[in-house]
């Protein structure tokens, strides 16, 4: 007999062989019928595997993370048979699941697929899902996988790299590919499957390989989810943060300026203004001071800091001077900063914590098939701020950062979030940097904060930055994408590498501990993920302009002057439209600017010293007094933006 432990704690005793299915059928039949895929003392197995010793299993359903990595990887499978039998001769790489379904490289030679393709391919692939082929895994010699991809010579390349003994194959139907496992029960679970796109990747990542064909899909165990992920698709399209950008006039793109750096026009750039005087306010309430750092540093800081050694290969290579040997680079990180701003000083115990903030632009080298919008550039500023603090200090300085990001959700609307407490791979130590003995302090930091902030948290192995475990916020946005959006870390390594001291209550130099943190991350990447989670229509008291002034007619421009004036000196943001326009027009250019409120003016608006108020979206809020207007601004903005 055998035992295996269930998530919930539970012990069952088994025969030895019994697979997870078998595991499954014995707690529910129900149950098993959703099991499509298990995972045994932390590998992920095949449902019909058999288990030989002790162990913990979990069994997964397509509800389940996990659930779902193992349906699209076999639909890799799947889409990738449908391609070989629709176009003999092509030759396969590699066909991992993603985030949102899977994609297979292919090279297809000569021949060039479009979307006018898809439908084809779709089809091939639900005919084969239809006749439920299992999948099923096998060994192989390295000979017998170098045989059977004697003409293949990308899986040869993976199989060159590949240790005899550890080679598998799954098969189904009449198709084989080279895999690891991690697969459904059978192809009969995929009931609809969509092809979403082709696009260019280079073998392996590297623009020096051959150029394949990413072919990109999705599938479900029914038909109903692919039609509401498509819906969702054509939203997200709608809500594309490029297309919002340009339409609002917040920023652009120039190739003479380079990719990945974006310009930020007047719209913008008051957008990203008010974000930032948001911040600086409330962490001036939080005692921190603002710091100005410069955008390049002498290379040997950050060899001290260690990004040289990280991150120095593949970023942006450093300057030379005309002084022999002299190199800088531009700045990856504000740490290295803030750390020697910190060593400008002698402290004591009774000076910390000290807290720096600054809106620090940083560099870093992304591919530039990488590069996307605003989400991913090279050149981006972070809410930066670091803290020194003494190790008594560090729980209450961690739950106060904790308290500053809340409060920044809850004043942008963000409500549906989860934190994931990211740990190092022990497995893996030389990712890190540091003592074993500061890393175990640091992470049981963030796990007591977080307990006590009483979040709903996951644990994430692997995850720490190079230097420290960290608390990031995983956002949920209004299409139910997930974000990670502010970020706080722990660091004890960064102080001793720069020498960071503060004289203790006995008169001797103890070290400080390092929080780092940014709650927005960076104001490119946060505006790009705000632009989609709101569709444009910002918190009122974010829009760029609160109200537009829409007269029926240049009669009535003189009192549109006025109205305005008197806004303005409410603190209101407002303009008026003055161009010669019929008002159908203005008000529907108006409701595509996103503008919260439309107030128009005409002969009896005049008369009666009153406003005519439309809300975006159609709302008519009838004739209204400028004051009583006023009163609806500063009530709404209240409701959201409340004081930290």
């Amino acid at each position: 007999m055998i035992h295996i432990t269930l998530p919930d704690g539970s012990v069952r005793s088994y025969e030895a062989d019994v697979t997870p299915m078998d595991v499954a059928k014995s707690i529910s039949e129900g149950f098993a019928r959703n099991v499509i895929s298990a995972k045994f003392n932390g590998t992920t197995i095949e449902t019909v595997t058999p288990l030989t010793t002790d162990g913990s299993l979990v069994l997964y359903t397509w509800n389940d993370s996990e659930g779902k990595t193992a349906f699209w990887h076999s639909s890799a499978h799947v889409l990738a048979q449908a391609i070989e039998e629709l176009y003999p001769g092509v030759k396969l790489t590699i066909g991992p699941a993603i985030e949102n379904g899977f994609y297979y490289d292919v090279d297809f030679g000569n021949i060039s697929i479009s979307e006018k393709d898809f439908k084809a391919i779709e089809d091939k692939m639900l005919e084969i899902a239809r006749g439920k082929h299992e999948f099923k895994m096998r060994s192989a010699t390295k000979a017998e996988a170098l045989q059977l991809y004697k003409g293949n010579p990308y899986k040869t390349e993976l199989i060159e790299n590949l240790e005899d003994g550890t080679i598998t194959f799954c098969d189904h139907a009449t198709f084989t590919d080279l895999c690891r496992g991690g697969h459904i029960p059978n192809t009969g679970i995929i009931k609809a499957a969509k092809v979403l796109s082709v696009a260019g990747a280079y073998w392996r990542g590297n623009e020096n390989n051959p150029q394949l064909t990413r072919v990109y899909g999705i599938s479900f165990p029914k038909q109903k989810e692919l039609t509401e992920y498509l819906e969702l698709l054509e939203e997200a399209k709608k809500r594309d943060h490029r297309k919002l950008g340009k339409e609002l006039e917040l920023f652009t793109f120039s190739q003479k300026v380079g990719q990945g750096l974006p310009l930020w026009l007047p719209k913008g750039a008051a957008l990203r203004e008010r974000l930032e005087n948001f911040l600086k306010a409330a962490q001036k309430k939080a005692g921190y001071e603002m710091v100005v750092t410069p955008h390049i540093g002498q290379k040997e800081l950050y060899v001290t800091s260690g990004h040289y050694a990280k991150y120095g290969a593949d970023s942006f290579q450093p300057i030379s001077t005309p002084k022999d040997g002299e190199e800088f680079l531009l700045k990856p990180m504000n740490c290295p900063h803030h750390c020697e701003i910190y060593n400008n000083s002698q402290w004591s115990y009774k000076d910390l914590p000290k807290r720096y903030a600054e809106f620090g632009t940083v560099y870093r080298y992304e591919q530039s098939g990488e590069l996307h919008g605003l989400t991913r550039v090279r050149g981006f500023t972070q809410d930066d701020a670091h803290l020194f603090c003494t190790p008594d200090q560090l729980d209450a300085e961690f739950k106060n950062v904790i308290d500053l990001v809340l409060y920044v959700f809850g004043s942008l609307g963000f409500e549906n979030f989860t934190a994931q407490v990211s740990l190092r791979d022990p497995e893996n130590p030389d990712k890190y940097i540091g003592s074993l003995e500061n890393w175990e302090k640091a992470e049981n930091a963030i796990m007591s904060a977080t307990i006590d902030k009483g979040l709903n948290y996951t644990v994430k192995t692997g995850e720490a930055a190079f230097y420290g475990p960290k608390l990031d916020f995983m956002v949920k946005d209004a299409l139910g994408r997930q974000w990670q959006l502010g970020t706080i870390q722990v660091d004890y390594n960064l102080p001793e590498r720069f020498n960071l001291t503060y004289k203790g209550s006995d008169n001797e130099l103890h070290r400080p501990v390092m929080i780092h943190r940014a709650p927005f991350g960076s104001m490119e990447r946060f505006i790009a993920i705000l632009l989609e989670h709101t569709a444009g229509n910002f918190p009122l008291w974010l829009m760029p302009t609160q109200a537009i002034i829409l007269s029926i007619s240049e009669k009535y421009e003189k009192y549109a002057e006025k109205v305005l004036n008197l806004l303005e000196n409410d603190e209101i943001r407002a303009l008026v439209d003055h161009r010669n326009e019929t008002i159908g027009k203005k008000i529907r250019e108006a409701e595509m600017q996103k503008h919260p409120y439309m107030i128009i003016i005409g002969e009896q608006e005049e008369k009666e010293n009153k406003i005519t108020v439309r809300q975006h979206g159609g709302e008519d809020l009838g004739m209204i007094s400028i004051e009583d207007f006023s009163k609806i601004i500063k009530t709404e903005i209240s409701k959201t933006l409340k004081s930290f």
